[in-house]
C-alpha cells in the first residue's frame, strides 16, 4: 500500500537544564555547574523511494533527542541527536501549525523542519563579585514542534492515464523493467508504479473513472500525481465499444481537477489493437483522430507499434 498523503507531528529535542554544582578540587572554590546540551533538530532529506512515506503508517509522532543536562566540574551536557526523516522527492510539506509549505524537489536535498531547544546555563554562568556561590540555573528551552501534512506528488517525465484495464501497466512493463501487476479486470493497479526508460521516468497512474475529480473511485487520490508529469500518454482500449467517449471522459476529469492538465502535450494510444479486427480498429482510429491527431494503435504483442512508442520516447529524451 502506497501512502501519499498523511498527517504527522514532529518535535525537536528540548534543551537540557543547567547544573548547580561547586568545585570539588582541593584548594579551589566557586560554582562549577555546566550548561545543558542543545536539543536535536529535525531535518528532512529527499530520497528516490516513492514508498518512503510508509514509515509513518503506524508512527505518527516523531521526536529528536533531548539535550542532556549539565554536570559538575564544568561539564556541559551533550547535544541531543538530530532526527533526519527521509521523504520522497515531490513531497509537499504543509505546516499546519504556522500555515507555511514547501516542497522537496531533489534527491539529497536537506531542509531544517524544527529547531532544537537551547540548553540552560549552569550556575557557573551566574557567578559575580557579589554572588560567589550562586545557586541559580536555567531550565532548557523547549524545541519547536509542528503538525505536518505530507502530500506526495510524483515527479515523472511521462504519465500514463486512461480508464481501468486500458493496458497501461502492461505497456509500462514492456517499455521498462517495472513489474506492475497485470490482470484482465479493472482496477488491477491500486497505486502508482514507476519505470525508467533510460533517463526518462514513466509513471503508471491507476485507472480513473467518470467522477474521479469529485471523489468517485480512487481517482481523486491519484489525480495529484498527474500534475507533475510533463507529458501525458493517454491509453484507450480498442475493446471499448465507444473509445471516443472513453477519451472524452478522462479529458473531462483532468480538466475538472485542474485545467492546466489539458494544456500538457498528449499522445493518444489505442491499446490492445491485436484484440480487435482490422476493420473495427480502422473505424475507431478514424473516430479518435478527430479528437487527437497524435494517435497510434498499439499492442505489447506488436513489435512495430512498440518501436513507434520508443521513437516518441527517444524524441522526448532528446529534448529533455
Amino acid at each position: 500500500m502506497l501512502i501519499d498523503d498523511i498527517t504527522i507531528k514532529i518535535g525537536a529535542g528540548n534543551g537540557g537544564k543547567g547544573a548547580v554544582a561547586f568545585n570539588k578540587n582541593m584548594m579551589s572554590l566557586g560554582p562549577a555547574g555546566g550548561s545543558g546540551g542543545n536539543g536535536g533538530n529535525v531535518f528532512v532529506v529527499g530520497v528516490s523511494d516513492i514508498s518512503a512515506l510508509n514509515q509513518f503508517r503506524y508512527k505518527k509522532e516523531c521526536k529528536a533527542e533531548n539535550g542532556f543536562d549539565g554536570r559538575g566540574q564544568f561539564c556541559d551536557g551533550n547535544d541531543g541527536k538530530n532526527l533526519i526523516l527521509k521523504l520522497p522527492i515531490g513531497t509537499v510539506i504543509h505546516n499546519l501549525t504556522n500555515e507555511s509549505e514547501f516542497e522537496i524537489e531533489k534527491i539529497g536535498e536537506q531542509v531544517l523542519l524544527a529547531k532544537g531547544g537551547i540548553g540552560g546555563k549552569g550556575n557557573f554562568h551566574f557567578r559575580s563579585s557579589r554572588n560567589t556561590s550562586p545557586t541559580q540555573f536555567q531550565e532548557g528551552r523547549p524545541g519547536e514542534s509542528f503538525e505536518l501534512r505530507l502530500e506526495l506528488k510524483l515527479i515523472a517525465d511521462v504519465g500514463f492515464v486512461g480508464l481501468p484495464n486500458a493496458g497501461k501497466s502492461s505497456m509500462l512493463n514492456c517499455l521498462t523493467n517495472a513489474k506492475s501487476k497485470v490482470a484482465n479486470y479493472p482496477f488491477t493497479t491500486l497505486e502508482p508504479n514507476l519505470g525508467a526508460y533510460y533517463e526518462l521516468i514513466l509513471a503508471d497512474i491507476p485507472g480513473l473513472i467518470e467522477g474521479s475529480s469529485s471523489g468517485k473511485g480512487l481517482g481523486i487520490k491519484f489525480l495529484r500525481h498527474i500534475e507533475r508529469t510533463k507529458i501525458i500518454f493517454h491509453f484507450v482500449s480498442s475493446e471499448s465499444p465507444r473509445p471516443e467517449k472513453d477519451y472524452k471522459t478522462i479529458r473531462k476529469e483532468l480538466g475538472a481537477y485542474k485545467k492546466e492538465l489539458l494544456e500538457k502535450p498528449e499522445y493518444l494510444f489505442l491499446s490492445k489493437s491485436d484484440l480487435t479486427d482490422k476493420t473495427a480498429l480502422k473505424e475507431k482510429l478514424k473516430a479518435l483522430k478527430r479528437l487527437n491527431t497524435n494517435i497510434i494503435a498499439t499492442s505489447i504483442n506488436d513489435p512495430n507499434s512498440i518501436k513507434e512508442i520508443k521513437k516518441i520516447l527517444n524524441k522526448i529524451k532528446a529534448g529533455k
